[in-house]
């Protein structure tokens, strides 16, 4: 029974997830509009969420490892974007001279509609687990 709750719920768990790492790609690259050299990221969304739904996530994906240079350092995991294993360079319609290939008209409409996605997905989670619980009440 849990089994297909989880089923139920599961792709959407994953297009949050997906969703919230492509925010802080999004968000690095609007940050670095003005560092010279910096090269626009972006990844596929469609083929990483089919990938993440047909593979599952693996353990691994919390995060990069950390160099440890003494035995007595703590381990730790360094965050960002370690779920997507595709993690693309954009080609820009015009790069600057420094080397930037950061645009910042795409980079903010990117963000939007991505921020509008992921709300719609909390949202359709929300409903969805609102139905469930109202199915699982008696009356």
């Amino acid at each position: 029974m849990f089994d297909k709750l989880d089923n139920a719920v599961r792709f959407q768990q994953e297009a949050i997830n997906l969703r919230a790492e492509r925010q802080q790609v999004l968000a690095n690259n609007i940050a670095n509009a003005d560092t010279p050299n910096f090269k626009a990221r972006d990844f596929d969304f469609r083929a990483e969420l089919n990938r993440v739904m047909e593979q599952g996530r693996s353990e691994a994906s919390g995060g990069l490892s950390l160099a440890r240079t003494s035995a007595r350092h703590i381990p730790g995991q360094a965050g960002g974007g370690a779920g997507v294993r595709d993690l693309l360079y954009r080609v820009p319609d015009q790069p600057s001279l420094d080397g930037n290939t950061v645009d910042m008209d795409r980079e903010r409409s990117a963000f939007a509609d991505n921020s509008l996605r992921y709300q719609a997905d909390v949202t359709f989670v929300s409903r969805k687990i609102q139905g469930l619980k109202k199915a699982m009440q008696s009356e």
